[in-house]
């Protein structure tokens, strides 16, 4: 029989379908050969991109050009300018605000043929020190309110280049998404006086729990939470508390990210025949600082489904695949050492 399911932090209503279920084996596969064409993202086409703000170069070099492992640069075709002032205002009813921010690319690889999930662990690790390193210098700028890292693979998802890249754009108001999510977790915290978020990691990690766990490490718990919009919906969350992804300390907590997001990416491809995918890192607003009710995570939504007329006309989302299912199903999965 189908479940309504609540979501705990935002109390989005999801329906479990099961009568419509889906083995992993079922969703359509997608091609994900890349071609061939010119590339402006690959190594020695430095010039064809807009001056880089930061960059890894293990053996030093020259800034815009080659030796870089992980390259940062501003998006030629910006969703907003970083040029200028909020001015805003109002027309009759209406609020509006110039169109102010920074929309920046990271290049994950020099290579085209290489994915976030083939990317070495050591190689990974920077990719995520440069999201950080990013963050915390938009971070500096007081016209901003947040600062979102999301990342579309493959072109149904979303991409319009193939090589490997996720994205940063800084907003000088809060998503909706996020200020609910915020909202949800301070109405929790108001009543309980804990963490939504913590209360979840010890819930999935107590003694005869663990259906919707994928995998774990000694910082972060990987599950498919308990309210997935998606099939195969995965959270990857921080066993510590902390509001901000960018208070990762170089000390093992980036590595061990980098570790469960690799292994995490390994096995949807390998269950899922190298989906499309979204991912999210969520993370406190810029001036809300250590809040304590708030506790960041990442994202990811394979792109299985479609958002069609009942979700758009009633919120619900309509899941085909129990998290409890797909959690078994990744678990299952070998992947590499």
């Amino acid at each position: 029989m189908p479940e309504l399911r609540k979501d705990p932090v935002v109390g989005r209503w999801v329906i479990i379908s099961t009568e419509r279920s889906r083995r992993p084996t079922n969703f359509t596969p997608t091609t994900h050969e890349k071609t061939s064409h010119f590339c402006p993202f690959c190594a020695g086409n430095e010039e064809k991109t807009p001056p880089e703000v930061y960059a890894y170069r293990p053996g030093g070099g020259a800034p815009n050009g080659p030796g870089w492992k992980v390259r940062v640069v501003p998006n030629k075709f910006p969703a907003l300018q970083i040029e200028g002032t909020l001015d805003r205002r109002a027309e009759g009813l209406y609020d509006k605000m110039n169109g102010v921010g920074a929309h920046e690319v990271v290049i994950e690889t020099p290579s085209h043929d290489q994915d976030l999930a083939d990317l070495p662990v050591e190689h990974l690790e920077q990719v995520l020190n440069a999201y950080r390193e990013r963050a915390l210098d938009l971070h500096r700028d007081r016209r901003f309110r947040y600062v979102l890292i999301f990342k579309n693979h493959g072109a149904q998802a979303g991409a319009t280049l193939e090589h490997s890249h996720t994205q940063l754009i800084a907003t000088p108001i809060i998503p909706k998404i996020l200020q609910e999510e915020l909202d949800g977790c301070r109405r929790y915290f108001e009543l309980k006086e804990r963490c939504v978020f913590c209360d979840i990691i010890q819930q999935e990690t107590a003694e005869n729990a663990g259906r919707r766990i994928v995998s774990t490490t000694d910082r972060f718990l990987v599950i498919e939470p308990f309210a997935p919009r998606f099939p195969f919906e995965t959270w990857i969350l921080p066993r510590q508390h902390d509001a901000s992804f960018h208070v990762l300390s170089d000390i093992g907590e980036l590595k061990d990210l980098a570790t469960a997001l690799k292994d995490t990416l390994q096995r949807l491809n390998r269950a899922l025949d190298r989906p499309p995918f979204n991912f999210v890192i969520h993370t406190a607003p810029v001036s809300d600082g250590d809040i304590e009710y708030y506790h960041w995570h990442l994202e990811i939504t394979p792109t299985l489904s479609r958002v069609a007329g009942f979700e758009i006309g009633s919120g619900f989302y309509i899941n085909p695949t129990p998290p409890e299912d797909a959690a078994q199903y990744l678990r299952e999965v070998a992947v590499e050492a």
